[in-house]
């Protein structure tokens, strides 16, 4: 017999799962129109491979994830796309977000299917992207993509396999319903992620209140190496880390995932998906969902196409809005408050619950907190949340974070003890959002800072490159120059400048040194006597100054554009450099010659 093991804390709620276990799997239909949204599970939304107005057929992909983590998006029945568009989609925050809307034709005619005949002779590789191909993410908790989670990292070798079966919330009974009708093909998914996998145990977790399921289970997994084992009923049991040690007497390491101690967990409705991914070529496109609640005079569970707004699945199930006081998607203690009966069912929807004031009673105001500490007791995580309560109260992310905020699994079993009311999971959603939210903006910050500073080196690198090749000029034309005038002066001085282009050179030196002497000329006085314009002469400064200015706005400009006037700009600068030396000199030997004369 297999050894069990406890976990901290827990609860032992209402369980209402009777209500919906009355009858068998019951199709929901089709309904007017199918909503899909682009984003159905953890990672990378869909982009879209269809356009409004075109023909599609069901398990027709619809839409994937050309980068990042993620799934496909596939038709859940033939019809016409007749809008991509911004819609409610299942959130606590009744968000929008980008979805296709499908308008059934009612034939319900699928594509092409391409069964495996026998995996086996598959490389894994090919048959974990058949598994991505079919749009299979985790059907029992966030929706991670499967063929990812299928694909632990090389140096983490999964020893055990557990196929969750457990379902310990309260109303929630899809798998239970599942299980005991196809128990065969939760089986054969089974074998197929066992030969992936190749674990040393695979384990089948049943919590002890449902003995049809777990008959059945047992009679489909007799012959194979899947062992069944039933764990006790308790809240939250059916989680995977309190499921691991559970059945390992292992904990998974705070800010870990179990392949970390050689452990994985796949619910069985995901088992399912794989089997019918494989044997029969189908991709997701629906799931079994429990509708409940006094709301609701027929409730039972819905074998329900993805897409499938609310408000249809309410209505096979005969529900009397006048009646309730909230609808919850999802189940009583990790649900949410469901505003808009048009958001659909999503490949992570297994409940709807139709609820009462007498069956789910408005909670009272929340009160001060009196430290009684029953909280601490029933946390399966062993965490502290009055004091991650009052730090995420305070806005204190960085002591919540300490406190190991993010092992919280948001169970609610704090919030159902808590005699003041204190939604204490709402506290913890929000101050993970907000955590979130600042690691996503400061990682944009440094990216901008990063692009920024990259930029800013390359400008400097350019620039010291092109005051470098222009000192490199300058100084070749200077030392030419130098050369060419010495000859020049020397064949002057001889007389015997007889060769044509030494002759020239002279020429073209005096000229320029003639060119040169012309504003000192005009700046000096012709005779001793005549006193200097000293008001022309700072007219003239202010004009080669404003010149400057400009040229070398239009220089900075020139470099920041990169554009191809730079070196021509950098030239027209230099040269206005020297006419504001040679203005400035101008003006000083002015003023000197001023207070010469007034000394005299």
């Amino acid at each position: 017999m297999t050894q069990l093991w406890s976990f901290p804390g827990g609860i032992h709620p209402a369980e209402n799962k009777r209500q919906s276990t009355g009858r068998a799997i019951r199709k929901a239909g089709i309904p007017d129109r199918l909503i899909l949204p682009l984003q159905q599970h953890i990672g990378a939304p869909a982009e879209p491979l269809v356009q409004p107005g075109d023909k599609v057929l069901k398990g027709q992909k619809l839409a994937d994830v050309t980068s990042g983590m993620g799934v496909p998006v596939h038709a859940s029945t033939s019809g016409t796309i007749i809008g991509i568009e911004l819609l409610p989609v299942p959130h606590p925050s009744g968000m929008s977000d980008w979805c296709m809307v499908l308008e059934p034709d009612g034939d319900d005619a699928w594509c092409e299917l391409s069964p495996v005949a026998d995996y086996r002779k598959l490389h894994r590789d090919e048959v974990l992207n058949l598994i991505r191909e079919a749009g299979i993410s985790g059907m029992g908790g966030a929706g991670f993509p499967t063929s990812i989670k299928l694909r632990p990292p090389s140096d983490r070798k999964v020893s055990t396999l557990i196929i969750n079966g457990a379902e310990c919330e309260p109303y929630i009974t899809a798998d239970d319903m599942t299980m005991r009708e196809r128990a065969d093909q939760i089986h054969g998914g089974i074998k197929i992620m066992s030969w992936i996998l190749r674990p040393e145990r695979c384990v089948i977790a049943i919590e002890d209140n449902k003995p049809e399921a777990i008959e059945a289970m047992r009679k489909a997994s007799e012959g194979t190496q899947a062992e069944l084992v039933v764990v006790p009923t308790k809240y939250p049991s059916g989680g995977e880390k309190q499921l691991i040690q559970i059945l390992t007497g292992m904990e998974v390491p705070s800010g870990g995932i179990p392949a970390d101690i050689g452990v994985m967990c796949q619910n069985v409705g995901t088992a399912m998906a794989v089997y019918r991914a494989i044997n029969r070529g189908e991709p997701l496109v629906s799931r079994i969902t429990t509708v409940t609640g006094a709301g609701v005079d027929d409730p039972g569970n819905f074998e329900t196409l993805i897409g499938t707004p609310a408000r249809h699945l309410l209505s096979q199930a005969g529900f009397h809005p006048e009646r309730i006081s909230r609808l919850i998607l999802g189940g009583p203690m990790m649900g949410y408050t469901l505003e808009d009966t048009s958001v659909p069912v999503i490949k992570t929807t297994n409940c709807l619950i139709a609820a009462t004031e007498k069956e789910l009673p408005t909670p009272p105001p929340e009160q001060p907190c009196i430290r009684c500490g029953m909280c601490a007791e029933v946390c399966p995580m062993e965490l502290l949340p009055q004091q991650l309560f009052w730090h995420a109260k305070a806005q204190d992310f960085d002591r919540a974070e300490h406190l190991n905020l993010f092992d919280c699994i948001e169970c609610g079993a704090c919030s159902y003890v808590c005699p003041s009311s204190i939604p204490l999971v709402q506290y913890y959603r929000y101050a993970k959002g907000e955590i979130r939210t600042q690691r996503a903006e400061q990682i944009k910050a440094d990216r901008a800072r990063e692009r920024f500073e990259a930029r800013q080196a390359r400008l400097e690198r350019e620039q010291e490159e092109t005051e470098r090749r222009r000192e490199e000029r300058a100084r070749a034309a200077a030392e030419a120059q130098k050369k060419k005038q010495a000859e020049a002066e020397k064949a002057v001085a001889k007389g015997d400048a007889t060769d044509e282009r030494s002759a020239r050179a002279a020429m073209v030196q005096q000229a320029l040194e003639r060119k040169k002497a012309r504003p000192a000329a005009a700046a000096t006085p012709e005779s001793a006597t005549d006193k200097p314009d000293i008001e022309a002469l700072e007219k003239q400064l202010n004009q080669a100054k404003g010149k400057l200015e400009t040229m070398e706005s239009m220089l900075d400009e020139a470099r920041v554009a990169q554009a191809d006037n730079v070196e021509k700009l950098e030239r027209a600068v230099t040269k206005n450099l020297e006419r504001v030396k040679r203005a400035e000199d101008a003006l000083t030997d002015a003023r000197k010659q001023l207070e010469t004369e007034a000394g005299q």
